[in-house]
């Protein structure tokens, strides 16, 4: 009988490890998915690095506004390798918290941005990430240097998301509530604190961070010039944890053209948004499906046919596997480019020529980074 029970009790243990193996769903996506605890403990302060002796020559907005950042600090060499300034502060959330953002600043300003201002990029980590992580693996903060762009870090918070993923699934951050008014907050007080292009704002993101990249640009037009989405859900759908699982593996349907003739009925005069998006033909997390579909609300934003030509280019694979191959469609009205679509051969769920010493990014390029400010280089709001 006792060997009869011990055999009982381990053929129990096999079948619960077989049934959780056959039915566990992507961390990622199940991290996406898992609510903030109802009263989450506050987290002790993190030390913040000390002040950076590299100060930008980008003259002041002439504002009465206190500084958007009053504690500077070069990131360790781990986080940001770029010369210029790193700096945190943080801005009421809606339900009262404190959200941390980190913003960088370029050391090398050209004459134009210092009569200008500086370009704005605003990058939205995904789940399981921070913004310093997202900084790092993204390399934005060198890219930043080069191109003479200032780059905004919002980091979400744990007590919002026990993951810090972006809720981008629920149906009032969609229509312009939750984390978006935090997110343009953020925008208007380093605005206000350092001189800004406000023509030459953009938003990008990867994963959730993407998803909410969009939510942003569809319900402010008037704010970003153009968004960047890597690894993106399509907009408008999903409504519930469980919903959002949905659309990340089967897209929206036929909610993803209703939910752009919202956007529009909304926006009476909606300027359009020049979009690029990036994503990985192997994502089993994001599926393909998400990208063809974001691509068919591009088109609708933009105004541009359901059925417009697009100009083709495919890159072979580079030597060494240093390159994926991949495929862009390039969508223009007139000789302005409004659409780009990337599809990456071999890439899963990670960010294109990113750093790989991190989660959710791919060494193999193209670099995601340079395309979407190569992109965004073409586009300022008038």
């Amino acid at each position: 009988m006792k060997k009869a029970a011990g055999l009982l009790r381990s053929l129990m243990r096999t079948s619960i490890k077989a049934a959780r193996h056959g039915v566990a769903v992507n961390k990622l996506m199940t991290a996406m998915l898992t609510p903030a605890p109802a009263s989450a403990p506050k987290r002790k302060a993190r030390a913040k690095p000390k002040a950076s002796s590299t100060t930008p020559s980008v003259k002041p907005a002439p504002s009465t506004a206190k500084p958007a950042a009053r504690r500077s600090a070069p990131a360790p060499a781990t986080t940001n390798t770029a010369p210029g300034k790193w700096l945190t502060s943080h801005v009421e959330s809606a339900n009262g918290h404190r959200m941390s953002f980190w913003l960088y600043l370029p050391q090398n300003i050209p004459e134009e941005a210092v009569a200008q201002g500086l370009p704005l990029i605003v990058m939205l980590h995904g789940c399981h990430q921070t913004a310093t992580q997202f900084a790092q693996g993204t390399r934005m903060n060198q890219w930043a240097e080069r191109k003479s762009y200032a780059v905004l870090y919002p980091q979400q918070l744990v007590s919002n998301q026990a993951q810090r993923c972006w809720k981008w699934y629920d149906r009032a951050t969609q229509d312009g509530g939750g984390d978006v008014s935090t997110i343009v907050a953020m925008i208007d007080k380093v605005a206000g604190a350092y001189a800004i292009d406000r023509s030459r704002v953009y938003v990008a993101g990867i994963s959730a961070g993407a998803g909410m990249a969009n939510i942003l640009a569809l319900n402010h037009p008037q704010l970003f010039a153009a968004v960047g989405l890597h690894s993106g859900p399509v907009f408008g759908a999903g409504h519930s944890t469980m919903g959002a699982l949905g659309v990340m593996q089967h897209g929206a349907a036929l909610r993803a053209d209703l939910a752009v003739r919202e956007v529009l009925a909304r926006h009476a005069r909606f300027p359009g948004m020049p979009t690029i998006l990036i994503a990985g033909e192997g994502d089993s997390v994001v599926r393909p499906i998400n990208q063809m579909q974001l691509a068919r609300q591009g088109l609708a934003i933009n105004g541009l046919a359901h059925d417009a030509p697009a100009k083709i280019t495919h890159k072979a694979q580079g030597s060494n596997a240093r390159h994926n191959a991949h495929r862009i469609d390039d969508f223009y009205d007139g000789r302005k480019l409004l659409l780009r679509v990337a599809r990456i051969d071999a890439l899963d769920h990670a960010w294109s020529g990113g750093d790989p010493a991190l989660k959710f990014n791919a060494k193999a390029g193209p670099d995601a980074t340079r395309m979407m400010l190569e992109f965004f280089a073409r586009h300022r709001r008038t």
